[in-house]
């Protein structure tokens, strides 16, 4: 599952599906962005935001994938909200797994501990088992849709996603290399979906993330290069040769992310991925909302985007549509 894929492993979809955009939220606890991993030093305070989030989604037509961890889904005030809306199928629910607060608690706490597919193949499959039948007991809903927290896909995952008959994974991050920090590089995957498994039984829905400027087509070859000197890759970026957008309202502006969202409908995606941190929701809790400001940007964000897909016929769509939709 760490390897891109064989080369007729394009997933097709029903001719009248056209181009259309998914949103997933990384729903999980507040924790100290880029501090020490614990098993309970975090927060959920931000949980009171997630209506709002949800009532503003409905008034754009968008029915989010709520991927969630294991404190969001031991929280009473998050179960109901999302739950609700889940039944009214105006939202759906996935399984995002963060080892280092997710039971059993068997490894040591750690960086490389923190990739759910680090660790020993029973106790990846035993953390996620208990996640997953825990969201189906708390929602009513079993969920078909994985994410690793921090990507952390390992060479297992697959086999275990399969088994336990989740559908569609979301984990590949296209475009982005995680060896340095013990993940798993994404670097060459494409950005279409793609079948994990020759029996067309595990899609695979990769994070948008695209390469803008006049020297995108070299992106893939190009940004590993850059990423090595990084004062070269801001010149590259400034005088627009080169730029990597990621479709998230963290850390990328509208203007960037209207042009992303160009490449990506002009290069006849069929599904373009957003993705952001439900801590985001709320001030303080990540890099990328400190302000009132901040925050009121992020929904910005989220109304440009969607005016901009609109526009070129871009719709929104859901899991239950994509599986509907996709040809075997």
């Amino acid at each position: 599952m760490l390897e891109p894929p064989r080369g007729d492993a394009k997933a097709r979809f029903r001719p009248d599906f056209g181009q259309r955009v998914l949103l997933t939220v990384d729903t999980e606890e507040e924790f100290e962005w880029g501090g020490a991993f614990t098993k309970d030093d975090h927060g959920l305070s931000h949980v009171a935001q997630i209506r709002q989030f949800q009532a503003f989604c409905e008034g754009l037509g968008v029915v989010p994938l709520y991927l969630v961890d294991w404190p969001i889904v031991m929280n009473e005030r998050a179960v109901e909200v999302i739950g609700e809306s889940v039944k009214r199928g105006l939202a759906e629910v996935g399984v995002q797994l963060h080892p280092w607060v997710n039971p059993p608690h068997e490894e040591e706490v750690n960086a490389f501990n923190s990739y759910a597919g680090n660790l020993p193949h029973d106790l990846e499959r035993a953390k996620f088992l208990r996640l997953r039948d825990e969201i189906e007991a708390k929602t009513g809903v079993a969920p078909l849709t994985y994410r690793a927290g921090r990507y952390g896909l390992g060479p297992n995952s697959a086999q275990m996603l399969m088994d336990a008959g989740i559908a569609i994974d979301t984990s590949v991050r296209s475009n982005f290399d995680y060896r340095a920090g013990h993940g798993p590089d994404y670097s060459r995957h494409p950005l279409e979906p793609y079948w994990v498994d020759t029996e067309h039984r595990l899609l695979e829905l990769p994070v948008t993330s695209v390469f803008w400027g006049m020297l995108r087509r070299q992106g893939p070859v190009l940004a590993p290069l850059l990423a090595k000197m990084p004062m070269v890759g801001s010149a590259f970026s400034r005088l627009g040769l080169l730029e990597k957008i990621p479709l998230t309202p963290e850390g990328v502006t509208a203007e960037e992310a209207l042009r992303g969202l160009d490449m990506a409908i002009d290069d006849g995606l069929p599904i373009i991925v957003l993705s952001f941190h439900s801590p985001s929701l709320a001030v303080g809790h990540t890099p990328y909302v400190r302000t009132e400001d901040d925050l009121n940007e992020l929904y910005d964000w989220f109304r440009q985007v969607y005016a901009y897909c609109e526009r070129y016929g871009v719709k929104p769509t859901s899991i239950a549509e994509i599986m509907q939709s996709t040809i075997v």
